[in-house]
């Protein structure tokens, strides 16, 4: 019973993270809570990498594939707080957790796995939710543009790309926390990269307002990547996965609870998120 309960905490912190987020950017940008996440997340985790013995030995290939995880991961954390800021948490959460679908759909076209019916059937249930989800949204309409939803969908998609790349690097060397530590320090470096390179950028937004929660949000991240891992770690991976893919639910309620003067929830979104929910857990099972 550890691996569940351990998979539901790390399912709710997830949710927190949308939560803690969007509540910063009122203040703030997704620029900035993308590089206060990023930070949070590399000093806590290379603290635990210290604190556990030190860097490990482990092969080549795994650390290759996980640098290039983590210039991968600075645009999808981007795109991630981009969905909150420009959506919602309510629609952007479970677009977001729609990543397996990504991973299903690359497995089958490039490496030739075949459909089964629960995979079929989760992918609609997934495309149902998305389409109730993004289909009349409302807050403020007059902001809203319909290609804002290509946000947390492509975040997804490249979430889905690093799935299946970071389970073979992780079967290589067995590492988690280091590689873990590696990819938010590939990440915060290719950001900060961004910003001195680029000329003209955007630069960070300094709010008091939006610090501390943006703080929250990294470290509710850092504590939902950690529990997933070791739930998986100790427990099955066809019990925790779907657990941990019950995170747009726990988001609704909290979305409910903590925005309520911020967001507004209508019956297409709870219905939308229930599907994707689904979907996702058919697709994860079926894998």
């Amino acid at each position: 019973m550890l691996p569940q309960i351990i998979a539901l905490v790390s399912a709710i912190s997830y949710s927190a993270v949308a939560i803690s987020a969007r509540l910063g950017l009122q203040h703030s940008t997704p620029l900035t809570a993308t590089f206060v996440a990023l930070c949070v997340r590399t000093v806590t985790l290379w603290t635990g990498v210290f604190v556990t013995g030190g860097i490990p030995e482990v092969a080549t290939i795994s650390v290759v594939l996980f640098v290039l995880l983590g210039i991968l991961q600075t645009a999808t954390s981007l795109f991630t707080f981009t969905g909150l800021a420009k959506i919602g948490a309510s629609r952007s959460v479970p677009l977001r957790s729609s990543y397996p679908l990504w991973s299903a759909m690359i497995a089958i076209s490039l490496l030739g796995e075949e459909a089964s019916v629960t995979i079929l059937a989760g992918t609609l249930l997934v495309v149902a939710g998305v389409v109730l989800i993004t289909w009349q949204p409302g807050g403020n309409d007059s902001a809203y543009r319909w290609w804002h939803v290509l946000f947390p969908l492509v975040a997804a998609l490249f979430a889905g790309i690093a799935f299946p790349v970071r389970r073979y690097a992780l079967i290589v060397s067995n590492e988690p926390l280091f590689f873990a530590a590696l990819l938010a320090a590939v990440a915060l470096t290719c950001l900060v990269a961004y910003l001195l390179l680029q000329v003209g950028a955007q630069w960070p937004v300094w709010n008091r307002k939006a610090l501390r929660p943006f703080l929250l949000a990294g470290g509710f991240e850092t504590l939902a990547a950690f529990l997933s891992l070791f739930a998986v770690s100790i427990g099955r991976v066809v019990v925790v996965a779907p657990i941990v893919a019950t995170s747009p639910f726990w988001n609704l309620l909290m979305v409910i609870f903590f925005l309520r003067g911020l967001e507004r929830v209508n019956a297409r979104t709870v219905i939308g998120t229930f599907c994707v929910m689904a979907g996702t857990i058919s697709i994860i099972v079926a894998g």
